[in-house]
């Protein structure tokens, strides 16, 4: 018993210190967004009673009963002036779950609500469930739209054949959700699929990445747009691509929607994620877009490059040299909390405002698709600072 209550303890002990840590700022940065030294969420963030049976007689050695893997892939909303993010749990046996952790300031601090989220199935119940993005819609509704993976059925011998849906669930509070059919589009399979949050022409409007299998793009072309009449019963039956993958880009193999777009007085903010192929496998990288206010299909700044890459630790994890992001927070005052996750395992904070990242947006050369072009960008840069006093000083360090 006395062993018992001293490993208990100690569980108890560094789960304080964990939960209680205080972010610190992670160096001086590229002036875009701020870094964090420590993630903000980890499988070690997990409450000790979900993994633990804490009765001494059912369970005398204090063993862990059920383990959690990773904590990753973060939707975000703020309400009732709590940060709050549904991040994708992983447990051991490789199913993953939704729950909800808060913070008060958006950075550190983060506590898991006491029971994870116990979604609700459809007739055609899943195998696993993830990577959630939230949207306050203006019906009134807090939506989450995921992904939803079931086995194929079509391959019954292949183990590793799966089917990829976009499961709709809304709800008021985050507690009691309502599940919803799964969205129907009519281009294969679907992830990172988001919902906009607004109307556009009266229906419920889509960004998809449509896809011929449950990992390959396959004919897929990037990120697209469409429209559906009903939510209850969501269906896109057409799919116009608004950001295209593009050879030897940051996208050459694969991009997709991230969070919820975020409205500016000059358009449409949009997070998403860019794949291309290494010698040492995938490399996922994040980059913004602006769509037009009105055309939504009309993408109208595009800035060349990666905003956030995998950097130090971020690159080890159980799917290494990956960052993704599918929650951001805008608050009123116009600051901007990016929630990032690294490598399949862990969950970080990067803080900026809406003026930087219009400011980068709007004023960071496109992608012209060729070295002399990029060498030319760096040589406008250069003449420019030619005539400030400032240049001839830098030029002497």
């Amino acid at each position: 018993m006395e062993d018992f209550s001293i490993r208990l303890e100690n569980l108890k002990k560094r789960y304080q210190q964990l939960v209680q840590q205080k972010n610190e700022v992670d160096g001086s940065g590229n002036g875009i967004y701020t870094r964090y030294k420590w993630p903000v969420l980890t499988a070690e963030h997990a409450p000790l009673f979900w993994r633990y049976d804490l009765n001494p007689s059912t369970n005398p050695f204090l063993l862990e009963r059920f383990g959690i893997n990773a904590v990753f892939n973060a939707g975000a909303i703020k309400l009732n002036g709590k940060y709050l993010v549904i991040a994708r749990v992983e447990g051991n046996d490789r199913k993953s779950f939704f729950a909800v952790a808060e913070s008060d300031n958006g950075i550190d601090n983060f506590r898991f609500w006491d029971k994870p989220i116990l979604m609700p199935e459809t007739n055609e119940p899943d195998t696993n469930v993830y990577d959630m993005r939230l949207t306050l819609h203006e019906d009134g509704w807090i939506y989450g739209v995921f992904c939803t993976e079931r086995k194929d059925k079509n391959h019954p011998e292949d183990t590793s054949a799966a089917v990829a849906a976009a499961g709709i669930a809304r709800t008021k509070d985050l507690v009691a959700w309502e599940r919803l059919n799964d969205l129907i589009s009519h281009s294969g399979q679907q992830r990172n699929v988001v919902l906009h949050p607004e109307f556009v022409e009266g229906k419920y409007a889509f960004y998809t990445r449509p896809q011929d299998g449950f990992i390959d793009t396959g004919s897929g072309g990037g990120i697209a747009f469409g429209l559906s009449d009903s939510i209850e019963k969501a269906e896109v039956k057409e799919e116009k691509i608004l950001d295209p993958k593009i050879y030897h880009t940051i996208t050459e193999v694969k991009n997709g929607q991230g969070p919820t777009p975020i409205k500016t007085e000059k358009g449409w903010l949009h997070l998403a994620h860019g794949v291309r192929n290494t010698a040492a496998g995938l490399r996922y990288v994040l980059y913004l877009f602006m769509t037009d206010l009105q055309n939504l299909t009309k993408v109208i700044y595009r800035p060349a490059g990666h905003l956030i890459a995998p950097k130090g630790d971020e690159r080890v994890g159980d799917v290494s040299n990956v960052v993704f992001s599918n929650g951001w927070i805008a608050d009123d005052d116009g600051k901007v909390f990016i929630y990032y996750a690294s490598s399949d395992t862990r969950l970080h904070v990067a803080t900026t405002t809406i003026g930087r990242l219009m400011d980068y947006v709007m004023n960071t050369q496109p992608d012209q698709l060729r070295s002399v072009t990029s060498v030319k960008a760096i040589y406008s840069i250069i003449e420019n600072n030619q005539k400030l006093d400032e240049f001839m000083k830098i030029t002497k360090l």
